[in-house]
């Protein structure tokens, strides 16, 4: 009986190993050893090697195939030799930058070289060399290129492997305890026939013109554009205003269609660029001249950009606006590394002491969100103050926010925040990202929309090069972007017409029987609650934020 429980874990951790290792590295590793507590294993580099080649198993690596079905075995077989499609010289540079060493370093606890010490520098030069070689970035190809035999420390990938369950467990719970309360919410709606009303998911009445401002604030020698979007012929006496800050790596333009809807209705819409944090910054990046994917100060800064736009809207308010703008009541937006900003300038503050103890986890990486969210120790501590009293309403989509501020910070929130998340999100999973910042802000005026299958960005905008590696990695099976984009559209503009605006004729669009009309006869649906099911959300969610 011990042998066959002995078996089984060793095979556990070799499926770890095999389905886990596709981002990992050997130049000549003999062994791969797989150790739990005192029991230790392994099996030759060569007997991988072999069985890849034309299927023969030897005696080392056949007792723990013997434990797998046939149809299992084809697809490990499969997986030694697939290829990964990614330019050699992008992985080098990614591997190289102080994010990606931050990964390898989180790796290299649980792969580690023979003996226990940290696997993660080896790691990637297997990776890189991999990568450059003609056999390409493959997980046989990395064992190969591997430096020295690997050990598996199974107590820690078989507590990360723990750890990744849980997410994945909470997640589809917070999906389906979502729709319940959506529901719960809905039955308690005013009665409201959709069908016969005005559809907000299309343009608005007013013809929009865009326009590109080129803007340098001299007092941190930050030089950026902005896109802004300019309703024309608007009568009303005062125009309202929304600034919206791009997620990592992107840029405003990525965004244009749902800015651009907003200003169909009336808003003046000004999307800055983040010159530390934007597509060109990730492109000097990977051209190597920064060091990593984006600017630590970006942390400072982005809030800044998005003070400094509005201060550059009330210069021009008087000519250009003809006094016009209401720039006491300023709508945010933002995505993502947006998310953080819009929340910044709502008020939330950086719990130092709070970040630090999840930075520590063991398994923290999982979480990728915190690999951004730990850069923010590098900064000074100090009691870093953003709040921006012009604006008085957020919408926050997929915001990595929650270990940066912490309880503590996002309770300083006292404005209408609506925080959108996709129940595919593997970058900031709904259920600790924005979830537990749900839970924590203090403000009654608090709405979570959370989107089945959406998955972080948009994927039709990827380059050619991740969309293949992705299509040859993983099969994602993903809800349309028009789709995603129809629920953004009437949700967002929703939010800001009732808290912005002060127009209670929306109000009807804001609440969870619009989300249910939304995603009627979709595979795919919008859930939507508010601060009357938060007793329910702290709950659930917290039975998995152990």
């Amino acid at each position: 009986m011990l042998i066959k429980k002995t078996s089984k874990l060793a095979l556990f951790l070799l499926g770890i190993v095999t389905t886990s290792l596709t981002s990992l590295p050997v130049k000549a590793a003999e062994k791969l050893f797989l150790s739990y507590g005192p029991l230790k294993f392994s099996v030759e580099v060569e007997s991988l090697e072999i069985f890849a080649k034309d299927g023969t198993v030897n005696e080392d690596l056949g007792q723990y195939l013997d434990l797998i079905p046939p149809e299992k075995r084809d697809k490990f077989r499969e997986s030694l030799t697939k290829k990964v499609p990614l330019e050699p010289v992008l992985v080098s540079r990614f591997f190289n930058s102080e994010m990606g060493e931050q990964i390898l370093l989180r790796l290299g606890k649980g792969i580690t070289l023979e003996g226990g010490e940290n696997g993660g520098i080896a790691l990637r030069g297997a990776i890189v060399q991999s990568a450059f070689d003609p056999d390409g970035l493959t997980l046989l190809n990395i064992l190969k290129k591997y430096p020295t035999n690997l050990q598996i420390q199974g107590e820690l990938i078989k507590g990360a492997v723990e750890e990744g369950d849980k997410i994945i467990s909470a997640t589809e719970n917070l999906v389906k305890e979502m729709r319940t309360w959506t529901a719960e919410e809905a039955s308690n709606n005013p009665s409201v026939d959709y069908a016969k009303l005005p559809d907000i998911r299309k343009a608005g009445q007013y013809q929009v013109k865009k326009e590109v401002w080129q803007l340098t604030d001299t007092s941190r020698n930050r030089k950026f554009y902005v896109d802004v979007y300019v309703p024309q012929g608007v009568s009303r006496d005062k125009i309202p205003v929304i600034v919206f800050s791009h997620g990592l790596s992107s840029r405003p333009e990525d965004f244009a269609d749902p800015l651009n809807h907003l200003a169909s209705y009336g808003y003046v819409v000004a999307a800055p660029q983040h010159i530390g944090s934007d597509i060109i910054y990730l492109k000097e990046m990977f051209e190597g001249y920064h060091k990593n994917i984006f600017d630590r100060d970006e942390f400072i800064n982005r809030p800044k950009d998005i003070s400094f736009v509005i201060d550059e809207l009330e210069r021009r308010n008087p000519t250009e606006f003809k006094g016009r703008l209401d720039l006491q009541n300023v709508g945010m937006a933002g995505h993502s590394f947006g998310g953080y900003t819009a929340l910044a300038i709502a008020g939330a503050t950086i719990d130092f002491d709070y970040l630090q103890k999840a930075c520590e986890r063991p398994y923290g990486g999982l979480d990728v969100a915190i690999l951004l969210e730990c850069r923010v120790l590098e900064l000074p501590r100090q009691d870093y103050q953003f709040r921006d009293s012009r604006v008085t309403a957020v919408f926050a989509g997929n915001p990595v926010v929650r270990y940066i501020f912490g309880q503590t910070g996002i309770s300083k929130i006292d404005i209408p925040v609506l925080l959108a998340s996709g129940s595919d999100d593997p970058a900031a999973p709904p259920v600790f990202e924005q979830g537990m910042p749900f839970i924590w802000l203090n403000t009654p005026d608090k709405y979570w929309m959370l989107a089945e299958g959406q998955a972080h960005v948009n994927f039709s905008k990827l380059d050619g090069g991740i969309k293949q590696a992705l299509d040859s990695t993983v099969h994602l099976t993903l809800p349309s972007q028009d789709l995603i984009s129809s629920y953004v559209k009437g949700t967002s503009l929703a939010f800001f017409e009732v808290h912005l605006k002060n127009n209670q004729d929306f109000r009807k669009y804001l609440q969870s029987s619009y989300a249910q009309y939304l995603s009627e006869n979709q595979d795919f649906k919008l859930n939507f609650i508010t601060n009357a099911s938060a007793d329910k959300v702290k709950n659930s969610i917290e039975k998995f934020d152990n």
